[in-house]
């Protein structure tokens, strides 16, 4: 078995009103989505909460195993550890992440481009259309 996470995040401004989204699935079937709206946030921070959102959403089904894709090259590559967190705010949420990580028999990281990211995107803006 599979299991694949797609999160997105984004704010309208910079900072502004912001949402995250998600989905997983396991092999090629939807079992979970989410969307949410986060307050006022940056679209760094966004992305950063979509994917805290989901794996404690995977972590709480008990799955061990994990692909996450993200349409934020920024977050993937410091997830990596390929770039190195600058922002003091990214900083703390980039540790509750990587924590929560450390739980998973195994996880990675992609980026993949916005188009094949649709769903989540969309999502985060069901979540800041329903203001």
């Amino acid at each position: 078995m599979s299991y694949r996470l797609f999160t997105d995040g984004g704010a309208r401004g910079n900072p502004g009103p912001a949402a995250i989204g998600g989905v997983l699935y396991q092999d090629d079937k939807l079992i979970k989505n989410f969307h949410k709206y986060i307050g006022r946030a940056t679209n760094n921070q966004a992305e950063y909460q979509a994917i805290l959102f989901g794996l404690e959403m995977a972590s709480k089904n008990n799955i061990s195993e994990l692909e996450c894709y993200l349409d934020s090259e920024l977050v993937v590559e410091q997830l990596n550890q390929r770039y190195k967190v600058k922002d003091k705010e990214l900083a703390k949420i980039f540790v509750k992440v990587w924590n929560l990580t450390l739980s998973f028999k195994k996880i990675s990281f992609s980026h993949v481009r916005r188009e094949q990211n649709k769903e989540a995107d969309a999502l985060v803006n069901k979540a800041l259309d329903e203001l």
